[in-house]
């Protein structure tokens, strides 16, 4: 696809930013470990049945500009948006692989911690507003523009089963977990929590 660019054809077109713009720092290391042996170690459980629809998104944030759209504001460079606030053009790097494009159209937001693995451990005892406002938080490290394709292969999986493909960015992603999970008391299985503290050793 054309609007792919890899690093080197990046600096061609004289993009002086190459390395992604992306979420809230999360919390360090040491303070992702000790937040992590704080969670409860739980069984998944989804009962009631997760449905999408009850997490609300996107809200409106500012003006028109919605959750999609602040984020794709946030994590590109040289954004320019319509009326509306759609992001006509731009530049952005996804943090999970490195890839660059210049089509808002190829990038999806992705939840760090899923919508359904949230409901799992422990959203389907929220409230709807509860809910809405897990799915558009912006001040936790939750919300980031990634490579679409790549989000979607995602999925609902959680660290045991998935972490960014660009190794670098590893320890920025599980630590953001941690404190989401964390300021959200969710609770973590066996498996995810056994996954979380090999990665967060290296961080």
């Amino acid at each position: 696809m054309e609007a792919f660019l890899g690093r080197e054809k990046y600096k061609e077109k004289g993009w002086t930013s190459f390395e992604p713009r992306a979420l809230p720092t999360p919390v360090s290391g040491a303070t992702a470990r000790s937040y992590l042996a704080s969670l409860t170690v739980a069984t998944d459980s989804n009962s009631p049945a997760y449905n999408r629809d009850l997490f609300k998104t996107w809200d409106i944030i500012s003006g028109t500009c919605d959750t999609r759209e602040t984020v794709l504001k946030r994590d590109g460079t040289s954004v320019v948006t319509d009326s509306s606030c759609k992001a006509t053009s731009g530049h952005w790097v996804s943090p999970y692989d490195g890839v660059a494009t210049t089509l808002a159209s190829d990038l999806d937001i992705d939840h760090v911690v899923p919508l359904k693995e949230a409901w799992v451990s422990g959203a389907r005892t929220w409230t709807d507003a509860q809910r809405e406002a897990f799915a558009n938080d912006l001040t936790r490290p939750q919300l980031v523009a990634v490579t679409d394709n790549l989000n979607q292969s995602k999925g609902d999986k959680d660290p045991a089963q998935w972490v960014p493909p660009l190794a670098s960015y590893v320890c920025t992603y599980v630590r953001a977990y941690v404190q989401v999970k964390y300021y959200y008391k969710l609770s973590v299985d066996s498996a995810e929590k056994s996954a979380l503290t090999s990665y967060l050793a290296d961080c």
